[in-house]
């Protein structure tokens, strides 16, 4: 593995890793006492505001993006080490406009959408004047096979499509900017198993959409950004608003998953690093039995492990990220599979020993960790659950060497 990275992007990453320092970590309390304190939990707090226009203003705006002249003209290697810094703090993406499920659904328009569909949507999105959502999970099946989808996309005549059906955990659904969904769902169901569903753009505003509620993840809301169970009855919206067509909705859903994937993985190592960081430093800071954390040996080794961890995690998500620049996404499947098993499961393990070392105050409020962990248990389940890359990626490499033998 060979990763040249470009003198801009060495650039990208100082002036990164400054914002981070100067902007971002001292904005985190803020931006939490908004949530705990405002008449609307549902209402951004202003500090967010302010971090994008100096973002944007020092250009650091829009660094995912790759193959395309509407990022930062960045490879997936390049990037790579931007969005581990970003990652360090919970709020840091948001602030480049490079957070999840916007970067995605960015993508999807970017690669499958029409010139009309860009310039109502995207150029908004890549503003920053609104967010978006993805709904594709539906409550009544398991929605780690997505054939399983039973919202419908009825084709009704020549003048559109009508959709019925409910999902939930549909991630920026609450969020006040948010303007557009992507809804999955099943156009055909006699058509081949992975030709039956197709994506389309559902405007937030459409009659007949409703907002049940906003899921908690591990007893949050996570306000403002919010993950919604909504219903969408008989809700009607015109043909143009189809993605590529219909019955690609798997196809899409491969061009957005892989990136997503990557991105968060990318996340999730900056919060280990970060969790690492303060693990040594509570150790130097704290004695216990005469000695200073530091001087015990079970606490050395846990914080050899998170070291070994968190760059093994680290470097496999770099191989992965070569793989997509030099030979594409698809074959890149690997290791995106052997990344999205791994990261989320280290960071968990390394922000928990964090957490340990900590004691009653890794519990408390006055730490990013007890979100970073929720954030990194929660993507074991999301974008695909840790059994079902587990089981693909079995069957590739069984494929691959079985048959030598």
């Amino acid at each position: 593995m060979s990763l040249p990275v470009s003198d801009r992007a060495k650039d990208l990453a100082d002036r990164v890793s400054a914002f981070m320092d100067a902007h971002v970590y001292k904005s985190e309390e803020p931006y939490k006492e908004h949530i705990a304190t405002a008449a609307d939990r549902w209402t951004v707090p202003p500090v967010m505001d302010e971090l994008k226009a100096k973002a944007k203003k020092q250009g650091l705006w829009n660094l995912f993006l790759p193959e395309s002249e509407l990022g930062a003209g960045l490879t997936n290697s390049e990037y790579a080490p931007l969005c581990e810094i970003m990652g360090r703090s919970l709020i840091g993406a948001e602030a480049f406009n490079c957070s999840a499920p916007d970067t995605g659904n960015m993508e999807v328009l970017v690669r499958y959408g029409t010139p009309a569909q860009k310039r109502e949507w995207l150029e908004p999105l890549l503003d920053g004047k609104i967010r978006s959502a993805f709904c594709m999970t539906e409550p009544d099946v398991a929605s780690s096979d997505a054939t399983n989808v039973r919202c419908s996309i009825e084709r009704e005549g020549n003048s559109g499509y009508v959709i019925n059906g409910r999902k939930w955990y549909a991630s920026g659904a609450m969020d006040p900017r948010c303007e557009i969904f992507i809804v999955m769902g099943k156009t055909d169901p006699n058509a081949p198993r992975h030709q039956q569903q197709s994506m389309i753009l559902v405007p937030r505003s459409t009659p007949g959409i409703k907002i049940i509620r906003p899921m908690h993840v591990f007893g949050s809301d996570d306000a403002p950004h919010g993950h919604a169970e909504i219903v969408f009855e008989n809700v009607k919206v015109p043909a143009e608003n189809m993605l590529l067509g219909e019955g690609r909705g798997f196809e899409i859903a491969q061009g957005r998953l892989g990136p997503g994937r990557i991105h968060h993985c990318m996340r999730l190592i900056g919060c280990a690093q970060r969790a690492l960081e303060l693990m040594c430093a509570r150790a130097e800071q704290r004695v216990a039995f005469g000695r200073k954390l530091a001087d015990h040996g079970p606490v050395r080794e846990e914080i050899a492990r998170s070291a070994c961890e968190v760059e093994q995690a680290r470097l496999l998500t770099l191989a992965a990220a070569e793989k997509m620049d030099k030979e594409g996404n698809k074959a890149a499947r690997d290791l995106i599979a052997m990344i999205k098993i791994v990261a989320p499961m280290m960071a968990q393990t390394v922000i928990d020993r964090a957490i340990q070392i900590h004691g009653a105050m890794g519990v408390s409020q006055d730490t990013f960790l007890v979100d970073a962990w929720k954030y990194a248990r929660t993507i074991r389940i999301a974008d695909g659950p840790d059994a079902v890359h587990l089981a693909a990626l079995g069957k590739q490499v069984i494929g691959r060497y079985g048959a030598k033998a």
